[in-house]
C-alpha cells in the first residue's frame, strides 16, 4: 500500500510513473481489504486533475477535464478489477476449506461407524461366548465335584462339553468372520424370544435348576428389536445365574407382558459361588446389557434381595 501510495503521488510530477501506479493500485486492490484499496482510490481519482494542470500540454481546459475524467475511471476499473479477483480467490479459498471440511467430517463418521461395529461385535462375542463358556464350566463342575458318577453319566457330561466346546469355537468363527466380511455383509440372523425356550433348556442340562414361566400374550406379535433385545437380557441372566449361583441351584425365570404394557423380563437365583469352577467375569455384562435396555427406552434394575437372592428386572417398552 505504501509503494501504491508514493507511485500515485509520484505521478502527478512523472506523468510516466502512471502505469506503474495503476498496477501498485491493482495489486492493493488484489491483497487488501475494500476499504484500504477504496482509501487508494479516492487519493488517483483526487491527484488525476493535479497531473493535467502541472502538464496541460495543448488539450485546454476542457482537454484537461475530459483526461482527469478518463484517469479516474481507469483508476475505478483497475480497482473493481482488483476486487474481483480478491473476490474469486476468497470464493475458492472457501471451497477448498468447505472441502477439507467435509472430508474431516467423512473421516470422522467413518470412525463412528466402526467404533460402533466394533462395539457391537464386541457386545456380540461376549453375549455368546459367555454364554457357552458358562456352560462349559458348569458341566466341567459336575466332573470335578461329582467323582463317583456312573459311566454312562460320565459318559454324557464329556459328550456335552465336547459339544459345547464345539459351537463355541463356531460361534467364534462366526463372529471373526464377521469382522473380515465388508460393510455390507455384517449381518447375521439374531435370535427372539422364540429362542428362549432353547436356552432354558441348555441350562437344565447343565444342572440349573430353573423355573421357567412365559407370561406374554401368545396372541401378540412381537417386535423384531423388542425380541432381540429380550433374548439378549435372558441370555445374560441366564449365563450370571450359572456363574455364581451354587450347585444345583434354584433359578426361576419369568416373562411377562404385552402391547401397550411392555416386556418385562425377571431372573432370581440365589447367591452363593460354585466353587473353583466359577467362570472370571470381566465385569461388563450388567453394563452392555444397561446399554442395550437403554437404548431400547427400557429400565433395568439389579442386585442382591434381602432374602439372599440375586434379581435381575428389565423393563422394556411394547408399542401397540
Amino acid at each position: 500500500m505504501a509503494v501504491a501510495v508514493g507511485l500515485v503521488v509520484l505521478s502527478v510530477v512523472l506523468p510516466v510513473v502512471g502505469g506503474a501506479s495503476a498496477i501498485a493500485l491493482f495489486t492493493v486492490a488484489v491483497h487488501r481489504k475494500a476499504a484500504v484499496a477504496g482509501a487508494v482510490t479516492v487519493l488517483a481519482v483526487l491527484t488525476a486533475p493535479l497531473e493535467y494542470l502541472l502538464w496541460p500540454g495543448a488539450a485546454g481546459p476542457a482537454g484537461v477535464l475530459v483526461a482527469s475524467a478518463g484517469a479516474a475511471v481507469v483508476c475505478l476499473a483497475v480497482t473493481g478489477w482488483g476486487a474481483v479477483v480478491r473476490a474469486r480467490r476468497q470464493l475458492v479459498l472457501a471451497w477448498a476449506e468447505r472441502a477439507r471440511q467435509a472430508g474431516t467430517e467423512q473421516w470422522l463418521r467413518v470412525e463412528r461407524g466402526r467404533r460402533a461395529e466394533r462395539e457391537r461385535i464386541a457386545r456380540e462375542m461376549h453375549d455368546v461366548l459367555a454364554h457357552r463358556l458358562s456352560l462349559l464350566s458348569l458341566h466341567a463342575g459336575v466332573l470335578e465335584y461329582r467323582r463317583g458318577l456312573p459311566p454312562e453319566q460320565l459318559a454324557e457330561t464329556a459328550a456335552l462339553i465336547r459339544a459345547g466346546a464345539h459351537q463355541s469355537l463356531e460361534d467364534l468363527r462366526e463372529v471373526i468372520g464377521l469382522l473380515r466380511a465388508p460393510d455390507g455383509e455384517r449381518d447375521r440372523p439374531q435370535p427372539t424370544l422364540s429362542d428362549v425356550p432353547g436356552l432354558v433348556e441348555e441350562s437344565r442340562r447343565a444342572g440349573l435348576r430353573l423355573a421357567y414361566a412365559n407370561r406374554l400374550d401368545p396372541a401378540a406379535d412381537i417386535p423384531e428389536r423388542l425380541g432381540r433385545t429380550g433374548y439378549r437380557i435372558v441370555q445374560e441372566a441366564l449365563t450370571n445365574a450359572r456363574k455364581h449361583a451354587p450347585p444345583r441351584a434354584a433359578a426361576r425365570l419369568e416373562l411377562r407382558g404385552g402391547p401397550g404394557k411392555g416386556l418385562t423380563v425377571e431372573a432370581v437365583n440365589p447367591l452363593g459361588g460354585f466353587g473353583g469352577t466359577t467362570v472370571p467375569g470381566s465385569g461388563t455384562g450388567l453394563v452392555g446389557l444397561a446399554e442395550r435396555v437403554s437404548l431400547a427406552q427400557g429400565r433395568l434394575s439389579h442386585g442382591p434381595t434381602p432374602d439372599g437372592e440375586f434379581r435381575l428386572t428389565a423393563w422394556l417398552p411394547w408399542a401397540t
